[in-house]
């Protein structure tokens, strides 16, 4: 049995919505067999394998199942096997790296501190 891929990916809770699943396989950024597909009509079936990114990493799923319905997050992992599992990673030195180290109080001002800069420049 074969099934529309934007609807799988929806069935397996990928995406929040249907339109969304289908937005992004038009974006081209989805393999299916390491080939890569820009429509959303695409058919998938039994033991295709899919490549794309999803947040900060690349997922590789393996389809176990087509599904019926999209049903609870328990039902629609039944549908899917992750070759390649999301690993942990320690947020505070990601978001340290992505940021400049600064003086305290050398940021932007803040708005009252910009309304008494204002005032003493005579700009009220």
């Amino acid at each position: 049995m074969s099934l529309r891929l934007d609807k799988w990916l929806w069935y397996a809770r990928f995406f929040k919505s249907r339109t969304r699943a289908s937005t992004f396989c038009s974006a081209g950024k989805l393999r299916l067999n390491d080939h890569h597909i820009s429509k959303s009509h695409q058919l998938i079936r039994v033991g295709d394998v899919l490549t794309f990114p999803l947040g900060d990493h690349v997922r590789v799923i393996e389809i176990i199942e087509t599904g019926t319905r999209r049903g609870p997050a328990s039902e629609a992992v039944l549908l899917y096997h992750d070759l390649a599992p999301p690993q942990p990673r320690n947020r505070t030195t990601e978001q340290d790296k992505k940021t400049a180290p600064r003086e305290r109080g050398s940021g932007r001002p803040t708005k009252t501190q910009r309304r008494a800069i204002d005032r003493l420049h005579g700009r009220d």
